[in-house]
């Protein structure tokens, strides 16, 4: 599935609209001057008002997919149109925006 590649400053939440940001960025490959963001990489949640009573709030995001054509260090790299889960509720990791000129499949 092609989509643009994530970078870190990539506008990431999860699907209760926690703001998620990379542990970790891709310092081989910058789109713009900003670092990618490999399919491994573990995201952040903070903001997450989804109730500890609900077995909330998300504390943690992966994307589950990434590119299969296109590899850097050996591993996938993020797409915007990969799905992702966040941890512990299962809900998306949704990635609304990011960098419009590279595309991968």
């Amino acid at each position: 599935m092609p989509g643009f590649l994530l970078t870190q400053t990539a506008a990431v939440a999860c699907a209760h609209q926690g703001r998620a940001t990379p542990t970790t960025v891709n310092p081989r490959v910058k789109l713009g001057g900003t670092a990618s963001v490999q399919q491994v990489t573990t995201y952040a949640v903070a903001g997450c008002p989804y109730p500890p009573a609900s077995g909330g709030p998300c504390v943690t995001g992966m994307w589950t997919t990434g590119t299969t054509r296109v590899t850097s260090m050996g591993m996938p790299l993020a797409i915007l149109a990969a799905p992702g889960t966040c941890a512990p509720t299962g809900v998306p990791l949704l990635a609304s925006a990011t960098q419009t000129r590279v595309r991968a499949t």
